[in-house]
């Protein structure tokens, strides 16, 4: 009695692209072969379930093994029982290690812990990804983060000496690290309207403005300046010319602004000044900076909402709003001008993206 049993010997390791995503996307091995069957039926291949399944299986085999060495990228390169050639490899690690924006949204602002990982069933449910997509992006983050947290220099140039990505998906999670390092509050419920792409917009900001940016290799871009942000507390002192600053951007924008903005500026000038100069006073506390995003939506964003600026016209406003106080003399005289452009570049591009109309 003979037992039928398919064998193929090879010494090259040859990667379907298509199964290779159906498996990063958290499918099992079944959905993943009737996925391909339903494709392979629409484009009439005349490939049968079973050639499908055997294929599948083959590959998910391989996968599992593959796994071990794509949490350390670097021994993917080094080994050598699998034979696979360059580019596959950096598509292996490359997808291994892609961020779907809905899960990372639920991630940010959640402890990297084994105890947080059991409880991913409500990013799951949220995002609408799979449980083994969760899990995947959920120990990828923890990994990259544990490995570069304590590194100087570059967060992004060090995601990628040791985890062999992107620039594109490197900066991603440069951003997720640094999100996470400066614990940002990022989950509270008038916040969920803002996207992943609008938070890595923000911390890149932040990061390129606000952190210590020196050119020696001791340098952390994923530590505040505290300097810099001790030196915001004296930015109050232009409330004390609030009139001048108003009149310098009221001449400014009149012609370039709609009649209703205009009118909005001239009622609630002082409101606005002064929740942009208090938001920078406040940064040098700890509790305070964690809430930047909360503060800029409460105290910012919602009054402009209300007073219906259109983000042509906010574009406008922030920019006359920086310039003209670069004009008067109070921020030159306190030799805070430096301050004050580092401190609105960065504060203009977050408001005008957590700006949805």
């Amino acid at each position: 009695m003979y037992t039928e049993v398919d064998v193929f010997v090879s010494n090259y390791t040859l990667i379907d692209p298509e199964i290779y995503q159906l498996w990063i996307e958290g499918c099992s091995s079944s959905e993943a072969v009737s996925t391909l069957h339903q494709r392979a039926a629409a484009k009439q291949t005349g490939a049968t379930v079973e050639l499908i399944a055997s294929d599948v299986l083959d590959h998910y085999r391989t996968f599992a093994l593959l796994e071990r060495l794509l949490t350390v990228p670097a021994k993917l390169s080094e080994q050598m029982i699998f034979q696979i050639d360059e580019p596959t490899k950096q598509m292996l690690i490359e997808k291994y290690y892609e961020l779907d924006d809905a899960v990372i949204r639920e991630l940010l602002g959640r402890k990297l812990s084994s105890r947080h990982r059991k409880d991913l069933d409500e990013v799951s449910e949220r995002s609408g990804a799979p449980l083994r997509c969760c899990r995947r992006q959920f120990d990828n983050v923890r990994r990259v983060f544990k490995a570069v947290e304590e590194m100087p220099g570059s967060v992004e140039s060090n995601i990628r000496a040791t985890f062999l990505l992107s620039e594109r998906l490197a900066r991603k999670y440069g951003a997720v690290v640094f999100l996470a390092c400066m614990r940002f509050e990022t989950n509270k419920r008038k916040l969920q309207y803002l996207s992943f792409t609008d938070l890595y917009q923000c911390a890149r900001a932040i990061q390129s403005g606000w952190t210590y940016s020196c050119t020696g290799p001791e340098y952390y871009d994923t530590e505040m300046d505290r300097e810099f942000l001790l030196e915001l507390r004296d930015l109050r002192i232009l409330l004390e010319k609030e009139k001048e600053h108003k009149h310098l951007i009221c001449m400014r924008l009149k012609p370039k602004v709609l009649e209703k903005s205009y009118q909005e500026l001239e009622l609630n000038f002082r409101l606005y000044t002064r929740a942009l100069v208090g938001v920078a006073c406040n940064l040098h506390r700890a509790r305070e900076l964690r809430s930047l995003f909360v503060d800029l939506l409460e105290r910012c964003v919602e009054p402009l909402r209300m007073g219906g600026w259109p983000k042509t016209d906010l574009t406008q406003f922030l920019c006359a709003y920086e310039q003209c106080a670069l004009q008067m003399d109070v921020l030159r005289e306190a030799d805070l001008k430096s301050v004050w452009e580092r401190y609105m570049r960065v504060i203009s591009q977050c408001l005008l993206t957590m700006y949805h109309t």
